[in-house]
């Protein structure tokens, strides 16, 4: 037991795969996905797009492949970038198989949806070719007609029935590289089928709320229902669907996971929301703040706190903290201890340095301690 045990989380124990070079499931860190939105065959602008969802940290991206001249350009697009890449398909098996032949990592498809026996055969055999593995992916708002005659509409019950019927479809061909997702656009509906599932099999879960928004309804919406997942310690890899810049998607995913304590990149910002005490404009700071910190991936937390009620206790369990003063003269908190003043003309660039300056060192050690173990 950890001597803070009401914020210990205890992860679902699921089987391992791979996606690429990324472990999912099992003891592996939650990965963060998202999705390109550029045409597919315009290789250049999804290559561009990958490379900004790569600097903002996503472990995995996926990609549309709805035609033959999409999974032509993936070939290009795959060695034009680093994170492993998802090829998305629907209902045709040939796209699966070329997919697969141009180096996806992982084939996100319904195999009840694809045809015959012998086609899913052809795609599990162009899967165990090139490595590659799979995402069942389910969603409420296109379940098999038998089963919404059934049930009489989209429920969780038809929902884990549906995933069960296509992972046995993929265990029948004695193939089990693959993770599972059940996601739907009502957050009661999406939680409560990942709970049934979850208690169903132990593959691995990749959690989404889908067609969440906006980004401030799509955030808000996704953080209610995959932080009550993660927070149960369900889900192995995740994507907040937003309608907004995919890069967002990955800011979000982070700032959940972050919030909970599963993943650790970048600066974890803790700032107060304001108010006639404050010693400076905390809301002004915290947004410049956010922007010049934005390329830390180095896990450092940080406190903004505007005036002394709640500014030392805050600081105390964060890295770096500053707490707002009388007159223009701040205090400056260093691993939980005050440490010097400095002046609201100075204090953005202080702290920035500050930072960048606490990354390196930490960067520093890490690569020492790589070195050493070579």
């Amino acid at each position: 037991m950890s001597v803070r045990p009401y914020r210990d989380i205890e992860r679902r124990q699921s089987r391992k795969i791979r996606v690429g070079n990324v472990e999912v499931g099992g003891d592996a860190p939650i990965s963060v996905q998202s999705m390109t939105n550029t045409l597919t065959t315009d290789v250049n602008a999804t290559v561009a797009q990958i490379h900004r969802l790569e600097e903002a940290g996503a472990d995995i991206v996926r990609v549309s492949c709805p035609d033959q001249e999409s999974t032509a350009a993936l070939k290009d697009i795959i060695k034009q970038v680093h994170v492993p890449i998802v090829a998305d398909i629907h209902f045709h098996y040939k796209r699966a198989i070329e997919a697969a032949e141009a180096g996806a990592a992982c084939l996100r498809i319904n195999p009840g949806n694809i045809g015959s026996t012998d086609r899913v055969r052809e795609v599990v055999k162009a899967a165990k070719d090139h490595g590659c593995s799979m995402r069942i992916g389910v969603n409420a708002g296109s379940l098999e007609k038998e089963l919404l005659e059934r049930y009489g509409e989209p429920c969780p019950e038809a929902m884990v029935e549906s995933a069960l019927n296509h992972a046995k479809i993929l265990e029948d061909q004695d193939f089990r590289e693959f993770k599972i997702s059940v996601k739907a656009s009502d957050v009661f509906l999406a939680v409560a089928a990942y709970y049934g599932l979850a208690e169903a099999c132990d593959y691995p879960l990749h959690l989404g709320i889908t067609e969440a928004g906006g980004l401030r309804g799509g955030t808000v919406k996704s953080s209610i229902g995959m932080g009550n997942l993660l927070w149960a310690g369900i889900g192995d890899t995740l994507r907040v669907s937003l309608s907004a810049d995919p890069v967002e998607e990955i800011h979000v995913g982070f700032d959940i996971l972050k919030s909970l304590g599963l993943r650790t990149r970048g600066v974890q910002i803790i700032s107060c929301p304001s108010c006639a005490r404050q010693g400076f404009n905390v809301v002004e700071t915290v947004a410049e703040l956010e922007k010049r910190l934005a390329h830390i991936s180095t896990p450092i937390s940080l406190s903004i706190i505007g005036c002394i009620v709640n500014g030392p206790g805050e600081a105390r369990e964060t890295d770096i903290g500053l707490t707002g003063g009388g007159g223009g003269n701040h205090k400056m908190y260093i691993s939980g201890r005050p440490d010097h003043n400095i002046s609201t003309e100075k204090m953005v660039d202080h702290i920035v340095e500050l930072v960048e300056e606490r990354a390196a060192k930490i960067e520093a050690e890490e690569a020492a301690k790589q070195t050493a173990a070579e």
